[in-house]
């Protein structure tokens, strides 16, 4: 009989009923963030309280993102950052999820160590800045010299599943000491593919849309709100299981 193992899977979510869904679904861990339609930013400290109150803090990844638009930061924002990373460790997260370039498009070595610093012992992921970089496989071996956890990314392209050759060339430069895991734009039926590369979680948000028939209009924003699926994460979970 063949051995039944299975990969991370890992779910953005936006609140304490979206981690409860994930994790009930049979997610590994979470990703918590607000506004995913712009990248992810920051979540306030009531959510990130509730989100903890909900479910084992040690399965909570906070993306820390003091903003939108890129990712070269000031000195003000990195310190920000580095404030909320503090925070978010004290209340007893598994790690945070960051990154930064400087103007060049390289790793800024300067605010990722602040950051690490910060985070104490907790897990530090890069997230996918790394897509975003100048020479992508350069950034992934200064991420190894920095001592970075995990590292979150599409192989550059703008659906994981789609960036099947980078995220390969990742795994065999990680030789097992950054974990990869791939995320953009992930379906359950990308992820046998995506595993066959050799990486060892994926990431997806698992999102459907709610509230589509509640009054909307100037001033709100567009209609309806993202809910975590649980359909979609049990199928990301099976699709996950390595044979």
């Amino acid at each position: 009989m063949s051995q039944v193992s299975s990969a991370a899977v890992e779910i953005a979510v936006q609140d304490a009923a979206g981690a409860r869904i994930a994790l009930d679904a049979g997610a590994t861990r979470l990703e918590l963030c607000q506004a995913l339609e712009t990248g992810g930013m920051t979540p306030s400290l009531g959510l990130l309280d509730a989100v903890l109150t909900a479910v084992d803090p040690a399965t909570v990844n906070v993306l820390v993102r003091p903003r939108g638009g890129g990712f070269v930061y000031t000195e003000d924002e990195i310190a920000v950052a580095a404030a909320d990373i503090r925070t978010c460790v004290a209340r007893g997260v598994g790690g945070v999820v960051v990154g930064a370039l400087d103007v060049d498009g390289r790793l800024d070595r300067d605010a990722l160590r602040r950051w690490r610093e910060a985070a104490g012992d907790a897990t530090v992921v890069f997230h996918r800045a790394i897509d975003a970089a100048r020479e992508p496989e350069a950034l992934f071996d200064a991420l190894l010299e920095e001592d970075v956890d995990r590292v979150l990314t599409s192989g550059g392209a703008a659906r994981s599943i789609d960036g099947l050759a980078l995220l390969g060339a990742f795994v065999a430069r990680g030789a097992g000491r950054l974990e990869v895991m791939a995320g953009g734009g992930v379906r359950p039926d990308d992820i046998p593919a995506i595993l066959a590369v050799g990486v060892a979680a994926v990431h997806l948000s698992a999102r459907s849309r709610a509230g589509l028939d509640t009054p909307s209009g100037p001033g709100g924003g567009a209609g309806g709100h993202d809910v975590t699926d649980a359909a979609v994460v049990a199928q990301a979970v099976a699709a996950a299981r390595i044979r």
